[in-house]
């Protein structure tokens, strides 16, 4: 396909990006510490840490790493919803040369079990609400060593004693655990201190991160993110919004969790380079608190997807909060609805711009001209150094307007499947396309529409959800006999998990009771809502269920 989409670009946003700029991600903090020093990195229930004490932090967290053995390399889990410890422990885990494997702090134990096995990892940075559930497992895994971090470590004395007090013993928010290995998160820095960090070299292929999806099969696989896809996608997102930005001035509400890889690369990392401060929301679900402590912030960018920004628009305090200084949002994640967009633009008088991506591209692929030019119900255009293209089921390229199978190529697509050679041959085209699975038009003038998404895929609140991971967990129940998941429509979540059950002969469940068995093994976004009981499934002639009979009745 022409790149006639060219002349659509915004006015002042380069074409090209050259990830050669900088050797790696650690390259892009240290420039970053030296240009922004004393100014604030990071926000989080009234505490801050600059750059500079961001450095200092992050040193000594790699300094404890390599004396505990780790080497350049190894893998370390870091589970944790955002606070201040997080940057630390990720920037940390960079610089003593290790990947760094995110983990959803509400996975179960089993979720959690497979994402350490599959990747190896040797170490863990958790929040102490949450080691119950390692403790469960850790014997089954390679993890030797364990941080403990607990809520307030890092908001000084004598906030931080206070909260975690409450936290444990008022709100009885931390179960007991028991890991005799675990350093608390505050002692690692300090034996981190009489440490001389021997810093390691790094190269553009080296892996920074392993990002867990499920892609279509719903085997939870590891994206291989590079340093340079990573650098590419940072240079790319600051390039199309960098036009409206001012270096070292900017302030962006951080909702989403860094773990989720659209906020570790537009917010953690791309807000690195420009000198920006992120002010990190903890628990964004807490709409109250959370309208709270936007009056207190003088912010001037807010990401988030469709489901966060319907919440807070519909809120009754909202209109209570100075929106003076905000120049846009940005929505990724799922798609942005137009009453959403609509009324978040009335309540505030900026403009959501959405754009799309996956984990396998960094994630950002394509998002909507920060101009007049902004078409809602668009995923918008390629952003630079990217293309894009459509291709029938014989990979045959399609021409404009036609629907076919949304591809992707770029410095921002991954490595591949961390130990899933197969996977990775599956999902790329003549070794550098990546096919995405879904279904998009693209446009005479180079926008693209998502028309139809993976076909079994089920999107909740922004985050994938896989049928036979469910189904998986459904089946163990000894009263099911076949199970079958599928996505339904939801006005607050996009979609939510219906989940379709055949019953063995003489066997009986009730649906709140297979709801809370699944409870037991599935993140609660996971979990079906909706249990409907049948006699059959619908399946092909070779025995295998059909999801899209099930989606069409």
């Amino acid at each position: 396909m022409e790149k006639v989409w060219l002349k659509s670009y915004p006015t002042g946003v380069n074409h090209e990006i050259d990830p050669s700029t900088y050797s790696s991600i650690i390259d892009v903090f240290n420039k970053s510490i030296q240009k922004y020093g004393e100014k604030v990195a990071y926000k989080n229930m009234g505490a801050t840490l600059s750059f500079a004490e961001l450095d200092e932090l992050t040193d000594q967290f790699a300094g404890f790493l390599q004396k505990q053995g780790l080497k350049k390399g190894d893998r370390i889990a870091i589970q944790m919803p955002n606070l201040l410890q997080f940057p630390v422990a990720l920037f940390g885990a960079l610089k003593a040369g290790l990947i760094v494997v995110n983990t959803n702090p509400l996975y179960t134990s089993r979720e959690m079990k497979h994402q350490f096995n599959d990747s190896g990892a040797k170490a863990i940075v958790i929040l102490a609400n949450f080691a119950h559930q390692l403790e469960e497992i850790i014997e089954e895994t390679s993890i030797e060593t364990v941080v403990v971090t607990e809520l307030g470590d890092l908001l000084g004395w004598p906030k931080r004693t206070l909260i975690n007090f409450v936290v444990k013993h008022i709100k009885k928010m931390v179960p007991n655990f028991n890991l005799p290995r675990a350093i608390n998160f505050l002692d690692a820095l300090d034996i981190g201190k009489l440490e001389k960090l021997e810093k390691p070299s790094f190269s553009h292929e080296d892996i920074a991160f392993l990002q867990y999806t499920g892609g279509t099969t719903g085997v939870s696989k590891g994206a291989m993110l590079t340093h340079k896809n990573i650098i590419a996608n940072m240079l790319q997102v600051k390039e199309w919004i960098s036009t409206d930005l001012i270096e070292g001035e900017e302030v962006v509400i951080t909702a989403l969790p860094l773990y989720h890889i659209f906020s570790l690369t537009v917010n953690c990392l791309c807000f690195l380079k420009l000198g920006g401060t992120n002010i990190l929301i903890t628990n964004p679900k807490d709409i109250p608190g959370f309208i709270k402590t936007l009056k207190k912030e003088n912010f001037t960018l807010f990401t988030g997807v469709n489901t966060l920004f319907n919440a807070l628009a519909n809120n009754p305090d909202f209109t209570s909060i100075d929106f003076s200084s905000l120049k846009f949002s940005v929505a990724g994640g799922m798609a942005l609805q137009r009453a959403v967009a609509e009324l978040w633009q009335q309540k505030t008088n900026t403009v959501i711009f959405e754009g799309f991506g996956l984990t396998e591209t960094s994630p950002v692929a394509c998002v909507n001209p920060l101009n007049k030019n902004n078409r809602v119900g668009t995923i918008g255009l390629p952003v630079p150094s990217t293309e894009i293209k459509v291709i029938d089921e014989e990979n045959k390229e399609l021409g404009f307007n036609q629907a076919g199978e949304l591809c992707i190529k770029g410095p921002q697509v991954m490595k591949g499947y961390w130990q899933r050679p197969d996977e990775t041959d599956n999902i790329m085209l003549d070794s550098d396309w990546l096919k995405t699975g879904d279904v998009a038009e693209i446009s005479e003038d180079g926008f693209a529409k998502i028309v139809d998404r993976k076909k079994d895929m089920i999107l909740v609140s922004g985050f994938n959800v896989y049928p036979n991971e469910v189904e998986d967990v459904a089946v163990k129940h000894p009263a099911v006999l076949e199970a079958a998941a599928i996505g339904v429509p939801d006005e607050k979540s996009t979609e939510v998990v219906k989940l379709f059950v055949v019953k063995k002969p003489g066997l009986n469940v009730e649906t709140d009771e297979l709801r809370d068995f699944c409870r037991k093994d599935l993140v609660n976004y996971k979990v079906p809502k909706y249990i409907e009981f049948r006699d059959e499934l619908p399946k092909t002639n070779v025995g295998k269920i059909l999801r899209r009979a099930l989606r069409e009745n």
